[in-house]
C-alpha cells in the first residue's frame, strides 16, 4: 500500500474534519496521523493527514468538490525531495548537508552545489555532487542571479537550500521558486538584519544570539520564518568568539527546518508559518 499525505488550507468552518476524513474513508483510506490547527484571527484551517491505502485519480478531486474550490487541497508522495544549494566560501553548514546526504538521513538527495566562488568545490566533488561556479565577477546583480537561476533550473529541485549563500537573491529568482528558497541567517530574526549580525549583536551587548530559517522573500530576511534556536553568551564574547559559537546553531537549526519542509509540515500563512512538529 501506497503511504502519501495531504494537506489543507482552507477558510474555518464547522465540519472541515469529517468532511475530509469522510472522504478517506469512503475510499478505504487508513489515517495513520492527522494533525490540525485553527489560525483563530484569520479564520484559517490547517491539517495534514497522515495517509496509507489505495490511492486513485478521484481521491483529491472528491476532498477538494467537499471543502470548495477555494480550498487549498494537496497530495503529496511520501519520500525524497530534490535540492540544489547555493553556497559562497563558508563550509559548516554545507559539510553538514553532504555529510547527512552520504549518509541517508537528509530526506532528500543534493543534485548540486552552485557557488559564487570555487573555493568548495572539493569538498562537494569528495562525495560524488555536482558543482558548478557561477562567478559574480563583472556582473550586475540581477544578471548574476539570472545566471544561477539558468543553473538551478537545469536541476528542476524541490527546493533551493541557501547554504551560508551571501548574495541577495532577485525578484525573477523568487518568482520561479516561490515558497521554495530557505535561508539560514546567523541571527535572531527579526533581530540584527542583513550584513555582519554578529558584530551587530557584539556592538550591541547582547547575552544570546541564534539563528534562523526562514523562506526568502524579496523584502530582506524578513520571510516566513521556519526553525530558530539561541545559546547564550557574556561580556567575554568577541563578536569572532560569537560567530564560532554561532556556526553550531546555524546547522541545527538548519536541519530542523529542512526535517520540517522535506517531510511536508510546513504551511506558509501570509508572512509566518504553521509547523507540525
Amino acid at each position: 500500500m501506497e503511504r502519501k499525505i495531504l494537506l489543507t488550507d482552507t477558510a474555518d468552518e464547522p465540519g472541515l474534519i469529517y468532511k475530509i476524513t469522510e472522504v478517506c474513508f469512503l475510499h478505504g483510506l487508513n489515517i495513520i496521523k492527522n494533525q490540525e490547527y485553527v489560525a483563530t484571527d484569520e479564520r484559517r484551517f490547517f491539517m495534514r493527514t497522515y495517509l496509507e491505502g489505495d490511492f486513485n485519480d478521484r481521491f483529491l478531486p472528491e476532498v477538494q468538490r467537499k471543502l470548495g474550490k477555494e480550498a487549498d487541497v494537496r497530495l503529496v508522495n511520501e519520500g525524497k525531495k530534490h535540492l540544489v544549494v547555493l553556497v559562497t566560501k563558508e563550509a559548516h553548514c554545507l559539510g553538514d548537508l553532504l555529510m547527512k546526504h552520504y549518509s541517508g538521513t537528509l530526506n532528500a538527495t543534493i543534485d548540486a552545489v552552485i557557488g559564487n566562488y570555487d573555493v568548495l568545490r572539493d569538498l562537494v566533488e569528495r562525495f560524488d555532487v555536482p558543482f558548478e561556479l557561477v562567478s559574480h565577477e563583472g556582473l550586475s546583480r540581477e544578471e548574476h542571479c539570472h545566471k544561477v537561476l539558468e543553473a538551478v533550473q537545469k536541476y528542476s529541485p524541490d527546493y533551493v537550500v541557501l547554504a551560508k549563500y551571501m548574495r541577495i537573491i532577485t525578484p525573477e529568482f523568487l518568482q520561479a521558486f516561490r515558497n521554495r528558497v530557505i535561508n539560514i541567517h546567523h541571527s535572531f530574526l527579526p533581530a540584527f538584519i542583513g550584513a555582519k549580525p554578529y558584530q551587530q549583536a557584539f556592538d550591541r551587548g547582547v547575552k544570546i544570539i541564534g539563528a534562523t530559517a526562514h523562506f526568502v522573500t524579496e523584502e530582506l530576511d524578513n520571510g516566513p520564518i521556519i526553525e530558530q534556536d539561541v545559546i547564550k553568551v557574556d561580556h567575554n564574547f568577541s563578536a569572532e568568539m560569537m560567530a564560532r559559537s554561532g556556526r553550531d546553531v546555524e546547522r541545527l537549526v538548519l536541519d530542523r527546518a529542512l526535517t520540517d519542509v522535506l517531510e511536508d509540515r510546513v504551511f506558509v500563512h501570509g508572512n509566518k508559518t504553521v509547523v507540525f512538529k
